[in-house]
């Protein structure tokens, strides 16, 4: 199979909206260039479906608990949103047949008559409205609940008409409405989840146990550690229903194992790819890579909060200090592309006309001594044991001993990193974060805004006022030249200050047997399988 290289357009939106965020990566493991010997065997589930390796069980078969990418590629074919977002980048109806703003802060979806749930459940306007009612619940505290936190009050209007009544103005709801957060799950899940807490249980305990949706796939099983099988929705409201007849999710932590059972026929589509491994992919017989750019950003990142990075002059000198074309060579094999700020060039508010923030070892040290460090200072480095990150960290270390940083490497288990970075018990830190909604308010306002400091996503608990206020003005502005104004000032201040120093946006890589026909994925990097089908 040859590399499938895919652009990527402008977003669009439905024609009567008028106006207009990984965990990518595999674990350590060290190269195995004969695929026999790094196969297993992978029991259970029905081997006649698709086959899909991913490197971690789900957080949560709720879409509402979970906000990782291997729970929402998941969730996505389990479950619909009342948009959602093509292969074309345009946000497409999806159970709701329009949804439209009426009112500066109100939207108004009409939902699809006839469509039912794999328990029979059948939709309407007040399913949905207990959807988000339960998303925005504080009780249930969804991770995904800030995706939606403008939302004010949803309303039913009628059976099929649903109102959703905004705190401001928010041109991006189409998009933040598309993201896997929004599906829509079975009323008796909700019940059941609210039963369960009241006796004690965990709000995400039912759909974990039996997920129920709308979706072009059904549940019906979920081993931890091995796999989550997914059979076809003969019954599906769209005529584009699935291709296959089913799925079988297997989980696969090792990226080597993964590929050698991509090699000997066991998997037919695995994600995510080592940028090192796509060589080996590339020569191999009936095996290739699906390559596309993304919307994710891995930085560097600062607790502004601890000396000497409350400093910005230390930040920015740290930032010039980064060779980000050594980055990309040495830790993505050259798929990717230098970051010169904080959202990826096909993100709505991307800006062409921003001053970034050059390579320059000399001025690194000139900053470094103005800000009282000529000699440096020692310093530690949190991150994870996924591959692209310890490779990153390695070289960030190297880099910064030239202008006189020691930093020492701490690795921890990923949760345990979550964990720490979010608490603001770090020093500096490796990460990424993606704008799945292709719109700069998911990009920047829960990263950059004071209101989000912590494991919001705000990790380098920066604060600045006027980002804040330039922020908040453009998220609740409805005219895009005005928004994509207001995004570029305060991209720029972000870039100045440096909470962040933006290394590069990494490409998709997604490994695929020859049989695999019609796969497609979004710059989020969610697998969306109901076009897949299997020439065999």
């Amino acid at each position: 199979m040859k590399k499938a290289m895919v652009g990527l357009s402008a977003l669009a939106l439905l024609a009567a909206c008028a106006s207009e965020p990984n965990n990518d990566g595999t674990t350590n493991d060290q190269l195995d260039t004969n695929a026999n010997d790094s196969a297993t065997t992978i029991e259970g589930g029905n081997e006649d479906f698709l086959q899909v390796g991913l490197m971690s069980n789900p957080v949560s078969l709720d879409p509402h608990g979970a906000n990782e990418n291997v729970s929402n590629s998941i969730n996505t074919n389990i479950y619909d949103r009342l948009v959602y977002t093509n292969q074309d980048l345009e946000i497409t109806p999806g159970l709701a047949s329009s949804f439209e703003q009426v009112e500066d802060t109100v939207w108004e979806a009409t939902i699809r008559e006839g469509v039912t749930f794999h328990d029979g459940e059948e939709l309407n306007a007040e399913v949905v409205k207990q959807n988000f009612d339960r998303i925005l619940d504080p009780a249930i505290s969804s991770p995904i609940a800030f995706i939606f936190d403008m939302i004010e009050e949803v309303r039913v209007v009628d059976e099929y008409t649903v109102e959703f009544e905004t705190a401001f103005p928010f041109a991006s709801l189409p998009s933040h409405m598309a993201h896997p957060g929004g599906s829509i799950i079975s009323p008796a899940i909700i019940e059941q989840s609210y039963e369960d807490m009241e006796n004690g249980g965990q709000p995400f305990d039912a759909a974990n146990e039996n997920p129920i949706g709308t979706g072009f796939f059904q549940f019906e099983e979920y081993q931890p550690g091995n796999f989550v099988e997914l059979s076809k929705n003969e019954n599906y409201w769209d005529e584009s229903d699935a291709q296959v007849d089913g799925v079988t999710f297997r989980i696969v932590p090792e990226g080597l194992t993964r590929i050698a059972e991509l090699e000997t026929e066991t998997l037919d589509i695995i994600y995510p790819v080592n940028p090192g491994d796509v060589t080996r992919l590339e020569e191999a017989e009936g095996v290739g890579v699906y390559q596309a750019p993304s919307t994710r950003m891995a930085y560097l990142g600062f607790n502004t909060e601890v000396e000497p990075f409350n400093d910005p002059l230390v930040r920015r000198a740290i930032h010039m200090a980064l060779n980000k074309e050594d980055l990309i060579e040495g830790v993505l094999d050259g798929t990717g592309s230098v970051a010169n700020s904080p959202i990826a060039p096909d993100v709505f508010g991307y800006s062409e006309d921003l001053e970034p923030i050059d390579y320059d070892l000399d001025e690194a040290r000139e900053l470094l001594a103005e800000a009282g460090y000529e000699d440096g200072f020692q310093t530690t480095l949190l991150t994870d044991d996924d591959r692209e990150r310890e490779d990153s960290s390695q070289l960030i270390q190297a880099q910064l001993a030239e202008i006189g940083i020691d930093v020492e490497i701490e690795m921890v288990e990923f949760g345990v990193y979550l964990e720490r970075a979010g608490a603001g018990e770090t020093d500096m830190f490796v990460g990424s974060w993606g704008t799945v909604t292709m719109d700069a308010d998911y990009g920047l306002y829960p990263v950059f805004h004071s209101s989000n400091k912590g494991s919001a996503g705000n990790r380098s608990y920066y604060e600045n006022d006027e980002v804040d206020a330039l922020l908040v003005e453009a998220r609740q502005s409805s005219d895009d030249a005005e928004r994509l104004a207001l995004y570029e000032e305060a991209q720029q201040l972000i870039i100045e200050d440096s909470p962040y120093a933006f290394m590069y946006y990494p490409d998709l890589i997604t490994g695929l047997n020859d049989d695999v026909e019609g796969f497609w994925q979004l710059p989020s990097s969610f697998l969306y399988l109901r076009d897949v089908s299997l020439n065999r």
